[in-house]
């Protein structure tokens, strides 16, 4: 009977091999969703690859693609830094990346910097030809470029400015008033704070005021940009249209050269219920500069659904969705809100 019963624990006990989770597991799937533009969820998985496997530098240059895509160009770059700290020899692709971030972020003297890094380390490199391609384009606007203001910490002020944005694009009011009231007293030259202060004074409740500092600041500058599109916002949420009118118009005749400030100039067609107008200025923005913006997606999707293009302006909202989860928590396109919130 013993010897039966150890022939029976011999056959029906299996050799279990216990399945370990290691950090190769969460790269692919995290590879995956970021294919599929799940980015919530590649985040997710690819943070957890590199908490598992935190020497593999591949799956740390993969999450910072990831935050390039999502526009979080200074955290990429914090990434890239680390990698090329541990394993610069081996990962020169990083000076690339690290050029493409700095270029998106304005800092244009930095991208040349890395790009120069990269050509010479590796002159015949996979992304050799776009680098060359940006080299030209950096070289010629650094040699034009006459810049506003000189700090020798940029990257203290590069956290600023990403963090303040955050809060805005979030509505986060308080947040952003009180950080940006740091960033005006330390860096008095930088002069989108203080439009971006009044923004969210306005929005915060204290219209009055907002509307007072930036009248206060076109008197200054008679052709500040941020003042004349803040005062047209601002007047148009207090139904005064005639002063809307006045600032929001001459800009139909307006096209900037540069990304940010197009964008600045669609949302706020867009906004003060421009809506055609709006529609052709954001189909003119390059998608690699604005994506990182979930005010690019809302308006844009709203102004595409007013003009009676429901499909693309719900194709527009999803992508923004997938990109920016907060953005689930507004009413779609077809809601028509747009005097309720930023």
């Amino acid at each position: 009977m013993n010897d039966y019963k150890g022939l029976v624990d011999n056959v029906y006990k299996p050799n279990i091999v216990p399945f370990l989770v290691e950090g190769e597991f969460y790269y692919s799937i995290g590879v995956k969703a970021f294919q599929k533009h799940e980015f919530n969820k590649a985040q997710k998985w690819l943070k957890r690859a590199v908490e598992l496997s935190p020497d593999n530098p591949l799956y740390q240059c993969q999450l910072s693609v990831l935050y390039t895509e999502l526009g979080s160009y200074h955290k990429a770059n914090q990434i890239l830094a680390e990698v090329m700290t541990k394993h610069g020899h081996e990962y020169v692709d990083c000076y690339y990346l690290i050029a493409n971030n700095y270029a998106h972020l304005g800092l244009f003297k930095d991208a040349q910097t890395n790009i120069e890094l990269y050509l010479a380390q590796a002159p015949k490199g996979e992304f050799s030809k776009e680098a060359k391609q940006l080299l030209e384009v950096l070289e010629l606007y650094n040699e034009e470029s006459d810049d506003e203001w000189k700090l020798d910490d940029e990257d203290d002020l590069l956290a600023y400015q990403e963090t303040a944005f955050y809060h805005i694009e979030h509505e986060e009011w308080e947040q952003a008033l009180v950080l940006l009231e740091e960033v005006m007293a330390l860096y008095p030259d930088y002069k989108t704070a203080k439009h971006d202060y009044a923004f969210s004074l306005f929005f915060s409740g204290d219209e009055e005021e907002a509307i007072k500092l930036e009248e206060e600041w076109l008197e200054r500058d008679r052709h500040s940009f941020h003042s004349q599109l803040n005062l047209a916002l601002f007047y148009y949420y207090q139904n005064k249209k005639e002063l809307c009118n006045a600032y929001i118009e001459p800009f139909r005749n307006v096209y900037p050269i540069h990304e940010q400030p197009k964008l600045k100039l669609a949302v706020t067609f867009a906004q003060t219920g421009r809506y055609e107008e709006a529609y052709r200025r954001f189909k003119s923005l390059g998608k690699g500069v604005v994506k990182g913006h979930l005010s690019y997606f809302k308006w844009y999707s709203i102004a595409t659904y007013r003009i009676g293009m429901p499909a693309k302006a719900l194709e527009i909202w999803e992508d923004g969705c997938k990109r920016h989860p907060y953005l689930a928590n507004h009413d779609g396109p077809w809601k028509d809100d747009t005097k309720k919130r930023f």
